[in-house]
């Protein structure tokens, strides 16, 4: 039976095993082999990983991939993708490949604007509100000098506050809405530290306003926090040709790929249902990649998704277009991206991702992501349109599979070989290696 457990975090981490696997596990030691084996022989790499959380037990592998060709503005990439999902990497690859030949991909960063808000509640007079904030707020950017000073000499820091008025949504409420440019850095303990000085200078300056009531002064601030949508962060990255360039074999002319693959677009346009799995192909990429680079892959997908809906209906992320004999194929995508900061200078592998695409600013890193979802998408939808997206996922996911059924080196070579002519399925899979077991036995 499940039981509660006073300081767990206090405990070391051989005893918080210990209560774990004698509290959930009937065959103990089994659980314990499980956990140990993917600890790190090398003690200070070790320690390194389990301090970057709390309550750490063991380390939680995925594959480390690389997805090559990539030509980004003239510059040829080896892009490094942390992903458990077969044909990823594969797809990305072959998207690479196929627009290498034909131009490779442009991107341009837009703009690279983050916000956070104060969130506070004001009951009196919004007149004198904004009486006050426009004698306050060049203290609220003063007061946070020793925050700001090392990233204004870099280029950095607060580039605008406005107070928002929120009342007609919830009685009393107001923002105190920032916004910052944070350079190569993530930026949100920096942004968070601004915010949180704002609202202290914001709530003591009111106490010392004299056109503020006894009740005026009383500001209630509900918290301080950065935002993860950030739709003025944008990065583009778009791939064209003639149409013709689209064929690779006969079996499509270069006219009715892009149409057919125009169409499917289109559909992720206007139908929810389909965009959805559409944008989640888009982000199977960008995802990869962020993670690969010790970035922030949930606020990523957050601020994604929240951008796909900005117009009130949940739409594509891409777009494509035949225009006088040239196909093109874009996106625009908030990226809110770090190289400095946070595991970027911790993980071995983060920093080795980082060389990998030649230590690239934020502003690279927001291209480099936003053209693998590119590529990602580009690859799902000629799949879709063309074979079909199980032949290709399915034939990568054999060795999944396989894996299942515990196959031995031998049984994964015939296989792998049989299933070159012949659709693979969960199926036929375990019809097959049963049939070969079978015959092995005889």
């Amino acid at each position: 039976m499940s039981k509660s457990v006073a300081g767990f975090s206090k405990l070391s981490k051989s005893k918080k095993i210990d209560w774990i696997v004698d509290t959930y596990f009937s065959n103990t030691e089994d659980a314990k082999g499980v956990l140990k084996q993917y600890w790190n022989d090398n003690e200070t790499l070790q320690q390194l990983h389990d301090e970057f959380i709390e309550n750490t037990i063991t380390n939680y592998y995925l594959p480390l991939g690389v997805a090559p060709n990539f030509l980004i503005n003239d510059r040829l990439y080896a892009i490094p993708m942390a992903i458990e999902e077969s044909s990823v990497v594969a797809a990305a690859s072959k998207a690479a490949k196929f627009w290498l030949e034909r131009g490779g991909f442009k991107t341009t960063v837009i703009s690279t604007t983050k916000i956070g808000q104060v969130h506070f509640i004001y009951k009196g007079d919004f007149e004198k509100l904004k009486h006050f904030f426009s004698i306050v707020k060049t203290k609220l950017v003063e007061q946070t000098d020793h925050i700001t000073n090392n990233m204004k000499k870099r280029g950095g820091g607060i580039i605008d506050i406005e107070l928002r008025d929120k009342t007609s949504d919830i009685p009393n409420y107001y923002q105190l809405h920032a916004s910052f440019e944070t350079l190569d850095a993530m930026g949100a303990n920096f942004i968070n530290s601004c915010l949180e000085q704002f609202a202290k200078t914001f709530k003591n300056e009111a106490l010392l306003f004299d056109l503020f009531s006894e009740d005026d002064k009383q500001i209630e601030i509900v918290m301080s926090i950065l935002s993860n949508y950030v739709p003025d962060c944008l990065v583009r990255a778009e791939v064209s040709c003639k149409v013709e360039n689209l064929s690779e074999n006969e079996s499509i002319s270069g006219e009715a790929f892009a149409k057919k693959f125009i169409q499917a677009v289109n559909i992720a346009e206007i139908e929810p249902y389909r965009a959805v799995t559409h944008n989640k192909g888009i982000m199977n990429g960008i995802d990869a990649v962020v993670l690969a680079t010790g970035n922030d892959f949930r606020a990523v997908e957050a601020g994604v998704h929240a951008y796909a809906s900005r117009n009130g209906r949940y739409s594509s992320l891409t777009h494509a277009k035949v225009e006088n004999g040239i196909f093109t194929f874009w996106m625009e995508i908030p990226l809110a991206l770090g190289t400095v900061g946070g595991l970027t200078g911790l993980h071995p592998l983060v920093k080795l991702g980082l060389e990998l695409l030649h230590k690239p600013t934020a502003k690279e890193l927001m291209q480099i992501v936003a053209v693998a979802g590119l590529a990602q998408n580009f690859a799902a939808l000629r799949s879709l349109t063309t074979t079909g997206i199980q032949q290709g996922h399915m034939k990568m996911h054999l060795m999944n599979i396989l894996n299942q059924f515990e196959a031995s080196n031998i049984e994964k070579q015939t296989l792998t070989e049989h299933f070159k002519n012949n659709p693979v399925t969960h199926s036929s899979v375990t019809e097959a290696i049963n049939t070969l077991r079978i015959k092995s036995e005889k």
